[in-house]
């Protein structure tokens, strides 16, 4: 490739996760995988010049150390009838957030929930199947109690969404 690949570290969050030390071929094996989830280990093998065998080791060990978490379907909600995503910011009374969080957590049409810093302490992200629907859902939320504030964002249209994972991540050397 006409560059010397160093030790890939992956590591997430601020408190008590280690870093993961990933090599090329495991480098190669993720980004195979992100581009296609159902890409076979033989085909993965004639990329990086090892076996199938050698491969599937290497995605075990992938999982097996927390790197791979599962492998799962990219749906197109759009197709399925639901309007571009919303995300809703919530302040929440600190005391009760933990019983938001449940709330929020056994609603369907919430597919992403997120602890954050800043002005508000929670983020959603959700699905419904037409904006007429979504005063409906978003007024759900301000009846929960615990909820101070609400501010919404409906997402117009996707700019970039990737699943590769950084450049900077491997340190090329010449």
């Amino acid at each position: 490739m006409g560059f010397k690949v160093s030790n890939l570290l992956v590591g997430i969050g601020l408190v008590g996760v280690l870093m993961v030390s990933l090599d090329k071929v495991d480098h190669l094996i993720l980004q195979a995988l992100l581009a296609d989830g159902r890409a076979s280990f033989s085909a993965i093998a004639r990329e990086t010049n090892l076996t199938d065998v050698a491969i599937k080791k290497r995605f075990e060990s992938l999982k097996k150390r927390g790197v791979i978490s599962g492998v799962s379907v990219d749906l197109n909600f759009k197709v399925l009838g639901y309007e571009n995503p919303i995300y809703v910011q919530m302040r929440c009374e600190t005391s009760k957030t933990k019983d938001v969080v449940k709330k929020l957590q056994g609603m369907d049409f919430v597919l992403e929930l997120y602890q954050v810093l800043g002005e508000y302490n929670l983020i959603c992200k959700l699905i419904v199947p037409n904006l007429e629907s979504a005063e409906k859902f978003i007024n759900q939320f301000g009846l929960i109690d615990g909820v101070i504030d609400i501010k919404t964002m409906v997402v117009l249209s996707e700019l970039k969404k990737t699943k590769s994972l950084p450049s900077s991540t491997l340190q090329n050397k010449i």
